[in-house]
């Protein structure tokens, strides 16, 4: 059985990215209207792909999921606006680019993580140079 030690973090960063994407599609749509802000629940979404058992599931016949045909296979769920708008759009940006903005800090995180993770294992590896 081969095991990848990095796997875990591989599929934060594939999540965060396509994260990031979504935020930014928010962002640039700002001003369309009837433009419907979307989301994923990274937390959820990272415990699916990592082979936990929960699973994303509808608790209500009225919540609506959007599939994404992304490589994670991760639901797009629209976000509910606090402050609904007349051209029927949902995106705050104020929200979307804090939201932004700490995804793009947790990405960068776990690419500082994943690199001291590499150069412990290449320090193992050649003893100490």
């Amino acid at each position: 059985m081969k095991i990848n030690p990095f796997a875990f973090h591989e599929q934060a960063l594939e999540l965060r990215a396509l994260r990031s994407q979504i935020l930014s599609s928010n962002i640039a749509n700002a001003d369309t209207p009837n433009f419907k802000a979307r989301d994923i629940d990274f937390a959820s979404e990272l415990r699916r792909v990592g082979g936990s058992t929960l699973a994303l599931r509808k608790t209500n016949a009225l919540h609506q999921s959007v599939s994404t045909g992304n490589a994670l296979g991760a639901q797009i769920k629209f976000r509910v606006s606090t402050q609904p708008t007349l051209d029927g759009n949902t995106v705050e940006t104020d929200v979307e680019q804090a939201k932004f903005a700490e995804n793009t800090v947790r990405y960068r995180a776990s690419l500082t993580f994943l690199s001291g993770q590499i150069k412990g294992l290449r320090y193992a590896i050649r003893g100490g140079d």
